[in-house]
Formats: structure tokens, C-alpha cells, sequence
């Protein structure tokens, strides 16, 4: 399959390298969750940047399935609520989630049951980085991260009052969500109101949840998966002072979110039903409440271009709620996060940036499923990054230093970490249209609460079950610094009428952490501790739009992509619930007021199985879709869209979600909605 898509890659640009020209007229999206606000094609880095529009095509429930088709991304789905991104592999406390630059600040990297707070609909943009460029935001993000950024916080003033509403359906979990956001402003000061609204019953699906099945060996497994309806409100207020020089604004986000936990993915719950209980399942109260401050001056001196910072506060808590109605367990994430960034001005060639980073926060579980104690969690960060253009070349280094401390309740012992972290990156232009670039880091990360604590005040034949992986996990308090050495080579082609791209990544771990099966069981539940091993990844990643021209009406584009990804243990074998290789299509066809795609992904068996883990099987999926935007005025459009999901309605269990044997993907699904653009 490696090949295969290396081949396709290299067939679609010497087909097309001599397509017809036509004019773009989208710009550079410019990156901003680089120090250096830059293009893509001005940075070697590993970036993908999903805009508005495309988004708008790809929009699901969760921030993992929106991404979920990008190369190099996987869903680790815990039924429709729960979609985490996998990055080349990588999840849990590997990759991070950011809200405009700063953390989602929630309880998803402890476990896979927990949703990410973060909400992909309104999104303005969706900036991907992977590999060197990560470490900028600390060793957590030593997989990959994911930022959403929006425009909850002002930094221009808006020329006029404007807005959006949508209403959208979806068949397959009768799925009803709502939209409104106005932006203006009144003098000086900008304003952003934001609202989100969405609910949904138990999902659809093709034959039995439970795989292999031939009988409801689960109630209302047979056609949906029980227990997995939705609902969900987020509003936001945010309002920015802009001046000729600078702005600083605020922003308040309240969340809520209740959703079920799949039947059968709970360990607790298969005994209280067995035990003549309630067997409705396990609900999860999600509420957060998150305050924004961020600012930045222009030019503030004659040696400073940009100096920007960034304050969040976060409180959040969920509750696991039984079927009877009883609390099981309340985790609750409560802290600061700040980022400060100084861009200075062109010093010999030189453009860069320095910054400081800090988190001060209280991760806490309380209940039957205690499991973590409650831990006072310390970081502070300080980075730098410079880069330096030739003719041909540009260059780039960075470097970043941190401090974790983890000070947990009762007798246990604080554990703290510093690490160095490096990068050097360089892009070439080695003909008229062709670039190479290759990328070069040492990261670090530290371990994790999670990693370090879990039931390390419980005695043997007492540990808590951690019912969301029905298994024991047992900390390990002499766990070190993970360390990743990472390569990356890209090449690029860019035209007119042409993008294309191709990475070749190597990452070699020393101590990579992971949960390893010891083999023991308390009462049938396997036992697990975390520990260390050398690890190598190794994968692929491609991408090519090509602009065929006017046919049929309308201009055609087609879209080539695909991925792979091997991991090992140096002695434990294959790295568990690692991604298929896929390759994937896509025809757009626009013909203004009217535009319409089709696009399959097709991934294969996932056959290098972890221990104790079984192989899953491949998918083909398709999926179609329909836009008509026409003009109610000079300053109003209105938009109609229809999308059919999975339309073979083929069984799908993603091998990277710890529930596919329990609760696939959704089945064919019709999604319809309209937006108003004011």
C-alpha cells in the first residue's frame, strides 16, 4: 500500500504538471499558530490548514470525525459524542486540542471516553502541525496538534454588522443542530456573539454493534447503538478595544454537553445489569466554563514588529451518571494557561520570536472511579525561533525549555521534569515549481498525571477499574522523559492549476511510554502498568489538488490523497490501535450559484495488530454533496447544502478506536441544513 500511494502520487503530477492554467483567486492562508506568522509555502514545517469552506464540507459532532479523512489524522471514536484525533499514530496526551492558541483544558487526554470541549462548527480555519513544529506549545503536543481557531476575540474592526445562522439535520441520529454568530462593532469597540444548539438520539447502523455479532447480545444493539443520544449548548460573548496600534479583548464561553456512553463499553455497567440493575448505561454531564483574554501591539518599538499574549482560565467538571441516576465519579480540571510572543524586527537577516508559556492547574477524580488523585500540575515553557531566507533557501531553528511539576494529594511524593527541546528545519527551491524540505527535532515530553498516579494509592486486589477501557491501569512513579528524534522530508509542487505534496517521516523514541498488559486480572479485568520502551514510527503522507478546467458547465478540480503509518515496540511488538493505510478521492464541480463533490476513502485491513488486540477490517466509503448559494440582497445569502454520508452504508470500525468492537461508525446518512450569510 506504501508504495502504491507513492506511485499514484507520482503518476497524478506527471499527468497533470501540464494542465490548463487558470487564476486563483484565494489567498495564502497565513498560519498564525507559528511564532512567525507565515504561508505554507514559506515554512518547512509539517502544517495543514483546513479554511472556512472546506470546512464546510466536513463538518461533524466532533473535532476527530471532521478531521478524520485529512492524511496523517484518525478518529478514535468512543460512539458519535466522543472524536478524538489520532496524529501519525499518536493520541491521548500526545497530541493537543487548542482553542486559539491555548489548551481545550478538559479531562479527553485521560480518557477515551471524555469529549474534547472544543467545537469545530464555528470554526474559521483548522491549522494542523505535525512533527518539529509542535513543540512550540510544549512536549504534550510531542504527536501533533490541533488548533480551532475562531474569531471569539476581535483583532479588527469589522466595517459594517454581520452574521451567519444555519440550521442542519442528520438521518442516521436524527440529529438537529443550530447556529447564529453577529459580529460588529460600536466605535471602537468590536463584539462577537456565538450560539450552538445540538441534539440527537441513539445512531444508526447497519446490523449489530457488537462485531461478529448474529444476535442482540446487547439491548439495542441490533440497528443502533444504545445509549448513544446527545445534547449539547454552547454560547459565547466575546468584545475587543482595537486601536490604530493594538487591540485586547475578552472573551466567555459556557459549555454543555450530556451525551451516553455506548452499552457494553462499561465494565461497571455490564455487572450492575447482570446484578438485576437499571441497564440504561452511563451518561456523561460535561460543563465548562472558559474566559479568554488575549491582546497584541503592532510595532510597538523601532526593534519589535508583533507582540502578542494570550491569558485563558478554565473550570471544568463532568459527572459519570449511572443509569439510576447515581454519581459515579466527577473529574474536574481547574487552572490558568498563558502565552506571551515577541516578534522582533529583521536583525542581520534574522526574523524570529521568543516566548514564555506557563500552566497552573488542579486535575481531580472523585468517586467510585477515583482512580488519579487530585494533583496540583505546574509548566512553564520559554522558546525561541529564528528563520533566515536566502535566494533559494529558507532556513528556520527553534529551541524551547520546560519545567513540569506534579504535586499530588496524600503521601505521594511531587515528580518533577526539565527538558531541552530543538529543531532545524530548511526548504529549497530546486527548480521552477519544485521544493524540498526536510525537518530535523529533538523533542521532549514529560509524563503525565495519568501516567505517573493512576491507582498508586490502591493496594493489590483493590484497584479501580477503569470502566471506559474495562481494565486496571497502574502508574508508574520512576517513569522519565520521553524523548522523540524526528525527520521529516517533503516535496512540493505548485502551480496554477497544480498543489501537490509528499512527506516521508521517521520518529524514533527513546522511553515511550505506553500501558502494557501484565497479564494478571483482578476479578476478569486485565491489569495494565504503564512503562517504557524504545519505539519507532515510521510513515507517509500525500496530497494533490489539480485544477482540471471548464467542462460541463462549470470548473472541475480533482483531489488525490492518502496515508500510512507502521509503529513499534522495540519488544513488545506492534504499537496498538494504529491506522490503516488509506487512499482517498475527490471531484468538486462548481458552476456558481451552484457547486457539488463526491469522495471515497478507502482503507485497508489493519492486520499489525497490538497485544491483545484484534485485527480490524478495511472500508471503502463514499460520500456526496450538494451547495446552492444565491444573493436575497446586496448583503444577505442564503445557502441550501445536502450531503449524503456513507452512502454504501458500509460497516465501519475505526482500528484506532479503543470501542470498534462495540460501537461502530454511523450507517448512510442524509444530511441537510441551510445558512444565512448577513
Amino acid at each position: 500500500m506504501f508504495f502504491r500511494c507513492f506511485k499514484l502520487w507520482l503518476i497524478a503530477i506527471t499527468i497533470f504538471s501540464t494542465a490548463s492554467t487558470r487564476a486563483k483567486t484565494d489567498m495564502e492562508h497565513v498560519i498564525v499558530t507559528t511564532a512567525i506568522h507565515k504561508t505554507n509555502a514559506e515554512t518547512a514545517l509539517p502544517i495543514t490548514v483546513i479554511n472556512k469552506d472546506e470546512l464546510r464540507d466536513q463538518l461533524s459532532s466532533s473535532i476527530g470525525e471532521t478531521l478524520g479523512s485529512v492524511p496523517g489524522i484518525s478518529n478514535a471514536s468512543f460512539g458519535p459524542s466522543v472524536g478524538q484525533p489520532v496524529i501519525r499514530g499518536q493520541q491521548g496526551p500526545r497530541v493537543s486540542v487548542l482553542q486559539n492558541g491555548t489548551n481545550s483544558a478538559d479531562a479527553s487526554n485521560a480518557s477515551a471516553d471524555h469529549a474534547v470541549s472544543v467545537e469545530p462548527i464555528l470554526a474559521e480555519s483548522i491549522e494542523i502541525l505535525r512533527g518539529p513544529s509542535t513543540f512550540l506549545y510544549g512536549g504534550g503536543a510531542i504527536g501533533g496538534l490541533v488548533n480551532v481557531i475562531d474569531n471569539r476575540i476581535p483583532d479588527t474592526l469589522p466595517k459594517k454588522l454581520t452574521g451567519a445562522i444555519e440550521t442542519r439535520y442528520g438521518s442516521v441520529n436524527d440529529e438537529k443542530t443550530a447556529v447564529i454568530k453577529v459580529e460588529g462593532a460600536i466605535s471602537n469597540i468590536a463584539f462577537h456573539l456565538d450560539g450552538v444548539q445540538r441534539d440527537s438520539n441513539d445512531l444508526n447502523i447497519e446490523g449489530y454493534a457488537v462485531n461478529g455479532s448474529t444476535e442482540d447480545e446487547l439491548e439495542g444493539s441490533n440497528g443502533f447503538i444504545g445509549n448513544s443520544s446527545a445534547n449539547m449548548d454552547s454560547y459565547t460573548l466575546g468584545a475587543s478595544y482595537i486601536g490604530e496600534g493594538g487591540f485586547i479583548g475578552i472573551a466567555i464561553n459556557k459549555l454543555d454537553n450530556n451525551y451516553g456512553i455506548p452499552l457494553g463499553s462499561h465494565e461497571h455497567h455490564d455487572q450492575h445489569a447482570d446484578e438485576g440493575g437499571d441497564d440504561e448505561g452511563v451518561r456523561l454531564a460535561l460543563k465548562q466554563t472558559r474566559i479568554d483574554l488575549r491582546g497584541g501591539l503592532s510595532n510597538p518599538t523601532h526593534a519589535i514588529s508583533d507582540l502578542r499574549w494570550a491569558l485563558t482560565h478554565s473550570d471544568y467538571q463532568h459527572q459519570e451518571i449511572e443509569g439510576n441516576g447515581e454519581v459515579g465519579t466527577s473529574f474536574s480540571n481547574k487552572g490558568w494557561e498563558g502565552r506571551f510572543e515577541l516578534v522582533h524586527k529583521e536583525i542581520n537577516g534574522l526574523l524570529g520570536a521568543v516566548g514564555f508559556q506557563f500552566e497552573d492547574s488542579e486535575f481531580s477524580a472523585m468517586g467510585e472511579e477515583g482512580f488519579i488523585p487530585t494533583t496540583a500540575i505546574n509548566r512553564i515553557g520559554i522558546f525561541l525561533v529564528e528563520d533566515f531566507h536566502t535566494d533559494s533557501a529558507i532556513y528556520e531553528i527553534a529551541a524551547r525549555i520546560d519545567h513540569d511539576k506534579f504535586d499530588p494529594t496524600g503521601a505521594l511524593k511531587s515528580k518533577s521534569y526539565s527538558s531541552l527541546s530543538l529543531s532545524t528545519s530548511v526548504m529549497w527551491e530546486v527548480g521552477e515549481n519544485w521544493h524540498l524540505g526536510t525537518a530535523l527535532s529533538l523533542a521532549k515530553r514529560a509524563p503525565v498525571t495519568e501516567e505517573l498516579f493512576s491507582n498508586s494509592v490502591s493496594q493489590p486486589g483493590n484497584y479501580i477499574v477503569h470502566s471506559a477501557t474495562d481494565s486496571i491501569e497502574l502508574g508508574n512513579l520512576d517513569l522519565e522523559v520521553e524523548q522523540s528524534k524526528n525527520l521529516d522530508i517533503s516535496f512540493s509542487y505548485h502551480r496554477e492549476s497544480l498543489d501537490a505534496y509528499l512527506t516521508l517521516y521517521y520518529n524514533n523514541f527513546d522511553d515511550y511510554i505506553f500501558a502494557e498488559n501484565t497479564g494478571n486480572l483482578q476479578d476478569e479485568t486485565a491489569i495494565y502498568m504503564y512503562q517504557q520502551e524504545d519505539a519507532k514510527f515510521y510513515g507517509l503522507e500525500f496530497d494533490t489538488s489539480i485544477d482540471i478546467g471548464q467542462s460541463l458547465g462549470g470548473n472541475i478540480a480533482l483531489q488525490i490523497f492518502g496515508d500510512v503509518v507502521r509503529g513499534k515496540l522495540a519488544n513488545a511488538g506492534n504499537v496498538p490501535r494504529m491506522p490503516p493505510a488509506r487512499i482517498g478521492g475527490r471531484i468538486n464541480y462548481d458552476a456558481e450559484p451552484f457547486s457539488a463533490y463526491i469522495s471515497v476513502l478507502a482503507a485497508n485491513d489493519q492486520n499489525r495488530a497490538g497485544n491483545f488486540e484484534q485485527p480490524t477490517n478495511g472500508y471503502t466509503r463514499w460520500d456526496a454533496g450538494i451547495n446552492y448559494v444565491f444573493a436575497m440582497s446586496p448583503d444577505t445569502e442564503v445557502g441550501i447544502f445536502l450531503k449524503i454520508k456513507n452512502i454504501t452504508d458500509e460497516e465501519i470500525r475505526q482500528s484506532v478506536s479503543l470501542l470498534r468492537d462495540q460501537a461502530p461508525e454511523g450507517g448512510r446518512s442524509v444530511e441537510a441544513g441551510i445558512r444565512v450569510y448577513f
